[in-house]
């Protein structure tokens, strides 16, 4: 009796590539098999938009089967939810002397985005909120608002909110233009310049007039 491919493939049991022979015995690791997966949903968000991806197209990416996929996350939706990652570097991009603040956002954002260029899921919820996908638009407002919690947490002066909305848009501007159009100088602008452009850009708005540090200790 054959079991079907959703039997074999469980939770918790690593996956054989298609025309593999069993080994008899398969090694548990479902952290891995969601590791790989994840990745797949990514690298297909980037590539198709939300719309053209498919549960079977990350499948087939993650070399596992549909029913692995549902059995992690449920559905389209809840695999594209999962897959998003929050904004967990600001911590240690924001922890740092108030005064170097605009120079280590830009930093942080240039290396990031230079990194994973090719993959990043800011520049594909951006491709898919700008075609009109409602789900797209909710998840990009969603890292926006991470985000926006994190910096309103150390800016410190007049009209925060404001400011931390302009800070948000400008990194959106440059995402825009050099990651999803790509034309332009800024397209072709050295990393190590954009991060010097982008701090001089950023410094009125995380250090408004009349911004001091805040003193510490008595």
């Amino acid at each position: 009796m054959n079991p079907s491919e959703e039997d074999r493939y469980t939770p918790g049991r690593a996956v054989e590539s298609p025309g593999e022979p069993s080994t008899g015995r398969r090694r548990r690791n479902p952290e891995a098999s969601r590791r790989a997966i994840l990745d797949a949903a990514r690298r297909e968000l980037y590539e198709r938009g939300y719309s053209r991806m498919t549960i079977r197209g990350v499948a087939a990416r993650a070399g596992v089967t549909h029913g692995l996929v549902m059995r992690h996350f449920g559905s389209k939706e809840g695999l594209l939810r999962a897959s998003i990652q929050g904004p967990d570097e600001l911590d240690t991009v924001l922890a740092g002397d108030a005064e170097g603040l605009p120079e280590r956002i830009a930093t942080a954002f240039v290396e990031r985005m230079e990194a994973a260029r090719s993959s990043d899921q800011m520049v594909a919820l951006i491709r898919s909120a700008a075609a009109d996908d409602p789900l797209a638009t909710d998840l990009y407002l969603t890292m926006q608002a991470q985000s926006a919690r994190a910096y309103r947490a150390v800016l410190t002066g007049p009209d925060v909110d404001e400011r931390v909305d302009l800070l948000g848009s400008v990194l959106l501007g440059v995402t825009f233009s050099r990651y999803v159009v790509r034309a332009g100088s800024l397209a072709t602008m050295e990393p190590a310049e954009l991060s010097r452009h982008l701090a001089e850009l950023l410094r009125p708005i995380v250090h408004p007039a009349g911004w001091a540090p805040k003193e510490t200790g008595a």
